[in-house]
């Protein structure tokens, strides 16, 4: 295979990672099974394609083809008909009963339930609170999970206005890894604040979050949409993970209490009465935090991967994005603006392409057409 050109998708090369650490014996096959939300007999496949193959063994045979288990959209029209004439006031399950002993349709009921949220036929059932919050293990590896909140607080007793504080604390270790006020909890807050731990630290495995909007879209219509900083999540393949309940992320949780305590106090003494000169100062203060409060993680080895997109690129992944459509002069409306593609000759292939404009917080508007700039 030597020369040989290998392409792999961003997931496959962090897969790659955790092979090559298990067959070097860093990592058991059962932890990276985990890992990879696998089983323990598929790792030993790809540990024994890798060996075969090398990278190569690793690439999906199936990349480019369709899924041989995807379900006929024609049996998905045809199911949700007959519950619309039939079966509209049915429960999914009660309708999954129906459909496959009288009508001999087969496929399984979340999948029915899935196409009847989203035809808005089946409205789902809110869950009673859980009243028990049974203490969760430690992640064991630095970078595993990393908990993210925002606390607004008058952190400046007065002396300025209130403002939030943006936390990241790292599951494993109890480490703070960023630290950073801003005057609200905004979507800019956190991307600033991944960018610049992703600068420090590289690619966390996960992030753990609330149900805050600007993680998750809360409303019942388009729940499967994604917002902006989950989309930029999403594209650095970074696992985001919404609590269900304040305990759920309780390190991050307790932390805020700490730094409301604690922080609050050391800025008082040290005369810090604006978010310029706090921002500057919390280095000093994380690094004390820390020496006083971070615990070992049960394994040495660190979980954060390297990043894999350059500095345009992450450039482009931490700005707002906004799809659009070209006309057949090759223009957009954005934000009250008329846009148009210059020295593109006729664009006959650009006309009603859909683009993505890529909006930074500075107000500098960016093209892009199938990850290329345009």
């Amino acid at each position: 295979m030597s020369g040989k050109t290998i392409t792999m998708s961003h997931a496959e090369i962090d897969r790659l990672s955790i092979i090559e650490s298990t067959i070097h014996r860093h990592i058991t096959q059962s932890a990276a099974a985990k890992q990879l939300k696998l089983s323990v007999r598929q790792v030993k496949r790809l540990v024994s394609n890798y060996q075969l193959e090398g990278p190569q063994g690793l690439v999906s045979k199936r990349r480019g083809k369709p899924s041989n288990n995807r379900i006929a959209n024609s049996i998905r029209l045809e199911a949700l008909a007959l519950i619309r004439c039939r079966y509209s006031d049915f429960s999914p399950t009660f309708a999954h009963e129906k459909l496959t002993e009288c009508h001999q349709l087969s496929f399984s009921v979340e999948t029915l339930r899935r196409w009847m949220i989203d035809d808005s036929i089946w409205h789902p059932k809110r869950r009673k609170k859980i009243k028990t919050h049974p203490e969760r293990p430690r992640r064991p590896r630095l970078g595993e999970l990393v908990q993210i909140d925002g606390s607004p607080h008058d952190w400046f007793e007065g002396r300025s206005a209130s403002c939030t504080l943006i936390v990241f604390i790292d599951d494993a270790t109890g480490r703070l890894m960023s630290l950073r006020f801003s005057p609200t909890e905004t979507t800019q807050a956190y991307m600033k604040a991944l960018d610049t731990y992703l600068s420090h630290f590289g690619r966390p495995a996960a992030l753990y979050s609330d149900k805050h909007s600007i993680f998750r879209v809360n409303h019942v219509d388009h729940e499967s949409e994604l917002t902006q900083f989950t989309r930029a999540l999403k594209t650095l393949n970074i696992e985001p993970i919404h609590a269900n309940t304040p305990q759920a992320k309780g390190r991050v949780e307790r932390a805020n209490k700490t730094l409301q305590d604690r922080l609050v106090k050391e800025m008082r003494l040290n005369g810090i009465n604006t978010i310029d000169e706090a921002n500057r100062y919390l280095p000093i203060f994380m690094e004390d935090y820390n020496r006083r409060f971070c615990v070992p993680a049960h394994h040495p080895q660190d979980a954060h991967r390297p990043i894999l997109h350059s500095e345009e690129e992450l450039k482009q992944i931490f700005t707002l994005h906004h799809a659009r459509k070209l006309t057949k002069n090759l223009t957009l409306q954005f934000r009250s603006t008329q846009y148009q593609l210059q020295g593109y000759g006729h664009g006959y292939r650009l006309q009603g392409a859909k683009v993505t404009i890529c909006e930074a917080f500075t107000g500098e508007v960016t093209l892009l057409h199938k990850g290329n700039i345009l």
